[in-house]
Formats: C-alpha cells, sequence, structure tokens
C-alpha cells in the first residue's frame, strides 16, 4: 500500500532494549511516504541506560521524523479531536503500557494518545515487549485481543528457557501490521517464533 498522505503516531514505552530495534521501522514508514509524529513516554524522557541516553534516543526521534516530540498529556489530548492520526503503533509496548491500557487508564502522552485514537475508533497497533506477557500480564493481553481497533505486531517468546514468561514482538512486521489494520485485519500468523534474547 501507499503510505503517502498518510500520518502515524509511533510511540515509545520504556522498553529500553529494543529502541534500536525500532528505528529503522521508523525509518520504513518515512521513506514509504509518511508522516510520522513522535510520541514517547516519561521513561525516554527522563532515564538513561545501558542501551543509551534519553537526550541521545529523543535527538534521534527528532531527526529521523523531523517532528517534535509528543511527550505530556496535555500535548497529546488534541489528537482525538483533530484526527490527525490515520494508524498508532506503540513500539515497544510494555507490560506496564498493556496493563493500563487493558484498563482504561491514561497516565501519561502514550496512552493519552492512544484514548484519542480509539475514541476516534481507528486503529491501535501493539508491538509487545514484556517479561511477564504470559504471566499476570496475560489476561491483559486477552482483554486487548477481544477489543475494537487493536491489533498486534506478530509476537512470540523471545527466550523461553531462562524467561519463560517473556513475550517480544517481530519488530520488523511493524509496518506489515500497520498495512493490514488500515484495512481492519490482524497480520497473521499473530503468534510466531521469536527465538533470539534481545537484551
Amino acid at each position: 500500500m501507499s503510505w503517502q498522505g498518510k500520518t502515524v503516531g509511533y510511540a515509545l514505552s520504556g522498553s529500553h532494549c529494543t529502541f534500536a530495534e525500532v528505528m529503522p521501522q521508523i525509518k520504513r514508514f518515512i521513506e514509504a511516504g509518511a508522516n510520522v509524529i513522535p510520541i514517547v513516554s516519561n521513561t525516554i524522557m527522563t532515564t538513561d541506560t545501558r542501551f543509551g541516553k534519553s537526550e541521545d534516543w529523543q535527538e534521534q526521534l527528532k531527526q529521523l521524523t523531523g517532528n517534535d516530540l509528543i511527550s505530556t498529556i496535555v500535548q497529546a489530548e488534541p489528537l482525538g479531536p483533530s484526527k490527525l492520526i490515520d494508524v498508532f503503533v506503540i513500539a515497544p509496548c510494555t507490560g506496564n503500557t498493556i496493563s493500563k491500557l487493558a484498563n482504561a487508564m491514561t497516565d501519561g502522552a502514550v496512552l493519552m494518545a492512544a484514548k484519542a485514537q480509539m475514541r476516534n475508533q481507528r486503529p491501535v497497533v501493539l508491538a509487545v515487549s514484556t517479561n511477564d506477557g504470559l504471566g499476570l500480564n496475560a489476561a491483559n493481553i486477552a482483554k486487548l485481543l477481544a477489543a475494537k481497533h487493536i491489533y498486534f505486531v506478530p509476537f512470540g517468546q523471545d527466550d523461553p528457557v531462562r524467561k519463560p514468561n517473556s513475550l517480544v514482538a517481530r519488530m520488523e512486521l511493524i509496518v506489515e501490521a500497520c498495512e493490514a489494520a488500515l484495512e481492519g485485519r490482524q497480520l497473521q500468523p499473530m503468534l510466531v517464533e521469536r527465538f533470539n534474547d534481545i537484551s
């Protein structure tokens, strides 16, 4: 499909170990002609980790997309009334974000933007990255699987031996999952092998 004229809301939550993996996917959207609006959680704005410094990730996102970061509830709220975003993706989507989304909690820019998108009955695409996807968060994933307008990037266990509850999406399928979501369908197969520890 053509991404010309489409606007992608691209949100990142705090699974820092996957940031390097998702940046090329943002670039794919842009190279295909999409306008990408970067939306970030508080952890990206404030936390340095062994995977990189907060300010470096922020700068990379700004340079890559050519847009300012949306990082507060106040900045994200107008996304609903404006109907700016065609497809909204959270990649990576942590267990914390999954839990809050499944239970209608809005405490930051990423969740406010997701709520705004769902208000408009437009697709929300989740690329899970959580150590408890087959633990306590399994119930929340199940709730979201049954929700309208929510789709998943295909995912699987990234380290079944050492982290048997951990699930991570195949980040290289983000664009394809968003294309399917815009057509009102879940990219299949949704459950895939992902036997490579990225942390």
